[in-house]
């Protein structure tokens, strides 16, 4: 099974805004592919949903409890400084290693994307995510 991390961004643009973003839950929710969580990470999206989107919390509860019916949740043994700029994006990393993910998936390209890889672990755009051949499979 292929094990993905997505980014704050990705679930967002993939709730408010469809697209390839919400193709790549919709492969999760369908047991395609396997997303790995943190507490981390599902607290960064209540937070940006609430901050940014005025999001009520009865919307963001709904919205988490639905990851959790579909992510494996994955608890981080250490703490990442790589990316100084934005340490919130080192709990992705984080996320990733321990759950031994082969994708982290994010829009954030100063950040993230900027890496490439880290490790083992590719990190790329949803576009680009859509477009690897063993995903790219399973559209079909």
């Amino acid at each position: 099974m292929i094990k993905v991390v997505l980014d704050t961004n990705v679930y967002i643009s993939g709730v408010l805004f469809g697209g390839k973003s919400e193709t790549i839950r919709s492969l999760a929710k369908e047991g395609k592919i396997e997303i790995l969580v943190s507490e981390e990470i599902l607290a960064e999206l209540a937070g940006v949903l609430k901050r940014k989107f005025n999001w009520l919390d009865w919307q963001i509860s709904e919205l988490i409890e639905d990851i959790r019916a579909f992510a494996t949740l994955v608890i981080p043994a250490f703490h990442l400084s790589i990316i100084k700029k934005d340490d919130q994006d080192n709990r992705f990393l984080e996320c990733a290693i321990e759950g031994k993910a082969q994708y982290i998936v994010t829009g954030d390209k100063r950040h993230l994307q900027s890496l490439k890889k880290y490790k083992e672990i590719e990190i790329l755009s949803p576009d680009r995510f859509l477009e690897v051949d063993r995903i790219k499979s399973m559209l079909k």
